[in-house]
């Protein structure tokens, strides 16, 4: 069976579009952005695309193909929808095993021979309403992605125009727009199946890809498959799915002081979980968001030349953050240089990031002391960055400050110190720290009264009776409902 596009010019893939998935991914895009893929990765329905050999991550991702029908070129969002000329099905394959060695362009792990399968069947724009189509993926049989155009992020007639304004569109080409929460991973013997209709009944049929077993071993002159468990997580969809950092918890985070988080987190066993040894750009704020990571590597001059110039690995990370993001930088604890200076700074503030946070040194320090973006350093020092750093690794586990962070985890920071919260705990942990400084209040307004310490702290029966009396007749808008897992009678108390 032939595909219905058999060699489209480019084939331009877009990163998030489903509400579904970005909840799962924990980031909202402000703006679309985009990678692309070769011709030569286009297969045919009911083709067999091999998992290549010595990877464990083939993902696959159920998406809508644009396919485009007259040239476009600076085109309006409005008038986007015009130059398309047929939507299909698609899958977007990517091996998760070679992400590191792609810097961001996606080219090795999306880009192989039969990674985009398309079709069978096209069905015509002029048929189809752009936001009331449905997509849907099988795995193995069972239904595993479903989702509608309904709600996307970026309507199609928008990407249309976004991409027009720097390139021409022509026909044939195609744009795939994103896939829903539930791709997964599929291994040797398993059948994924995508589908795309339409309210009216018009279908594409099934997009059907089996897959097989690669036999010819990567080679040394190139990068090696690596797989780790944040790739894994990224792959199987389990990077902590449904977590988001909503308006609402950002500011329950914020009511309480990173001194009360760390003594909840403390209470469950993480006592590693503070990044050391910084100051605050912005002394007396506040510093909550999603971690994405930047390691460097030790200075070594043939590896500067080949990483260090150009658009390296720290300008590429500084210009794709979001809004709400936190860049966190391993640089080792060396404060022998910079590690970010005014403009990249800057950059990050423009972009929407809610934070720097680096255990090296920062340039510029009075230019990036100006900024709103607080910058959470270990001191300033007015060499470049190739004096002492290679950048090298984004969105991987680094350690920064004594503490381990993963792409995804929750960065809080105040006049105390920063803290790295595993999302899963996020709930957890603040509710418990809002109850524990409800506590403290009311144990200090005892203690401003006169009353001793003996009995009140930790509260006994008799003052914990006192306690829920005041606590029921005061309003507190963050207050948490009641945990039983909260331990209110401890003989430990934490000290602030």
């Amino acid at each position: 069976m032939t595909t219905p596009v058999p060699r489209p010019g480019k084939i331009i893939a877009l990163h998030l579009n489903y509400p579904s998935r970005a909840a799962q991914r924990g980031r909202v895009p402000d703006q679309p952005s985009y990678f692309l893929k070769p011709p030569t990765s286009v297969a045919s329905s009911g083709d067999v695309l091999e998992q290549p050999a010595g990877t464990e991550l083939l993902g696959f991702e159920g998406e809508i193909a644009l396919v485009i029908g007259k040239t476009a070129r600076r085109v309006a969002p409005e008038d986007g929808w015009a130059h398309v000329a047929a939507v299909t099905a698609a899958n977007d394959f990517g091996v998760y095993d070679l992400r590191h060695a792609d810097k961001g362009s996606n080219l090795r792990s999306k880009g192989g021979d039969g990674f985009t399968p398309l079709g069978p069947v096209l069905l015509p724009a002029e048929f189809v309403d752009p936001a009331a189509l449905r997509i849907r993926t099988w795995h193995n049989g069972d239904l595993v992605q479903e989702d509608t155009t309904a709600g996307l992020l970026f309507g199609f007639g928008r990407l249309v125009a976004d991409l027009s304004q720097l390139i021409t569109l022509e026909p044939g080409d195609v744009v795939l727009t994103g896939t829903p929460a539930g791709a997964s991973v599929a291994v040797p013997g398993d059948v994924v199946e995508v589908e795309v209709d339409t309210l009216g009944g018009l279908t594409t049929g099934r997009l059907v890809t089996h897959i097989g077993e690669g036999t010819v071993p990567f080679g040394p002159f190139g990068a090696q498959p690596r797989a780790d468990e944040f790739q894994r997580a990224e792959a199987y969809g389990t990077t902590e799915p449904g977590f988001a950092l909503t308006d609402s918890l950002r500011a329950r985070i914020e009511s309480v002081s990173t001194a009360t988080l760390s003594s909840q987190l403390r209470k469950r066993g993480y006592n590693a979980v503070s990044i050391d040894g910084l100051t605050s750009t912005r002394p007396g704020g506040r510093l909550t968001g999603l971690a994405r990571t930047l390691r460097y590597l030790p200075y070594r001059e043939d590896l500067f030349r080949k990483h260090g110039n150009g658009y390296n690995a720290q300008k590429r990370v500084i210009d794709s953050l979001g809004p709400g993001e936190v860049l966190v930088m391993e640089a080792r604890g060396e404060r022998g240089t910079g590690t970010v200076g005014d403009i990249l700074a800057l950059r990050a503030q423009v972009a929407g990031a809610a934070g720097i946070v680096t255990d090296g040194g920062v340039r510029d320090i009075a230019a990036v002391t100006a900024l709103a973006i607080p910058t959470y350093h270990a001191g300033p020092h007015p060499a470049v960055l190739g004096r002492r750093h290679v950048p090298w690794d984004v969105d991987i586990a680094i350690s920064c400050g004594g503490a381990t962070v993963c792409p995804g985890d929750v960065i809080v920071g105040d006049d105390d110190g920063v803290l790295v919260i595993p999302p899963d705990l996020v709930e957890e942990v603040v509710g418990a720290a809002i109850e524990q400084e409800l506590q403290e209040r009311f144990i200090a307004e005892q203690v401003a009264a006169g009353e001793r310490v003996e009995g009140l702290y930790p509260m006994s029966e008799h003052w914990l009776g006192k306690y829920y009396a005041w606590k029921d007749s005061n309003a507190f808008p963050l207050q948490p409902p009641a945990d039983p897992r909260l331990d209110r009678t401890s003989d430990d108390p934490v000290h602030r």
